[in-house]
């Protein structure tokens, strides 16, 4: 463990889109280098195989992610990784294990007191995912291109010195997700799923929308993402559960 960093039990991330524009890699680096643990769940989207078949943008701090989370691995940390929809190709590997990364299409974790939250990335409860691909790989590249745009507007935002962080991308995503939330009720969905299965909550990730909150009995987590939000989810080692918020301003894509 650094001398900087801070040691929790357990570390969850979604939603990294390593291989495209968006990702804020930098940002991602700073949060590793400050959190130590002893499990890290990689709850899917981690590498964007959609995004790579228009066109790769791989940064070296890119590569330097992939180095960082193999060689926690290597020293002993509990690396799991969860795919999404966006890396769905490696749900064929349910159970195998690569570079000491263990592949889990859903695993069950317990947390320090003893609560048992399922782990998964989420798409499976996204109705536009599941039965209106076409629709989901159109959503895909429109978001893109709002990803590229909004590194313009954050240059031009620099340039005339005007204060904080504001992402075009974000902002359309939550005007959309707000209207979409009523008809196909994703986090509903989740809980109803989770609830059925005695289970006391889940952390996954998916719709970008990072939020603890306690429905009933259950407990919804989701991890947010990497390109707008740079959210994580945290287990300290008394088992209480916290979201990190990592940027304040914008990193450069």
């Amino acid at each position: 463990m650094s001398e900087t960093s801070y040691k929790v039990r357990a570390i969850f991330l979604s939603d990294i889109h390593l291989g495209t524009r968006g990702c804020q890699a930098e940002r991602l680096l700073e949060f590793l280098k400050a959190h130590d643990a002893e499990y890290l769940y990689l709850l899917g989207d981690i590498i964007d195989f959609w995004a790579m078949r228009r066109g790769v943008h791989w940064s070296p701090m890119q590569n330097t992610v992939i180095q960082k989370v193999l060689r926690r691995a290597r020293h002993g940390e509990k690396v799991m990784l969860v795919p999404g929809n966006h890396d769905e190709a490696l749900r064929e590997h349910d159970g195998i294990a690569f570079g000491g990364i263990s592949i889990a299409n859903e695993h069950i974790h317990t947390t320090a007191d003893g609560r048992r939250f399922l782990l998964i990335h989420g798409d499976e409860f996204d109705q536009v995912t599941r039965h209106h691909r076409w629709v989901a790989l159109l959503g895909d590249v429109a978001y893109d291109t709002l990803v590229r745009l909004n590194a313009w507007l954050s240059w031009v935002r620099r340039h005339l010195n005007i204060p904080g962080y504001w992402s075009l991308a974000g902002y359309a995503k939550r005007k959309v997700k707000t209207a979409v939330s009523f008809i196909f009720d994703f986090e509903d969905s989740v809980i109803h799923a989770v609830r059925e299965r005695g289970l006391d909550g889940v952390i996954c990730g998916h719709i970008h929308s990072a939020t603890i909150r306690d429905v009933g009995p259950v407990t919804y987590i989701n991890c947010g993402d990497w390109v707008d939000s740079c959210t994580a989810i945290v287990e300290h080692l008394d088992g209480r559960i916290e979201l990190v918020h990592q940027l304040s301003s914008p990193v450069n894509v």
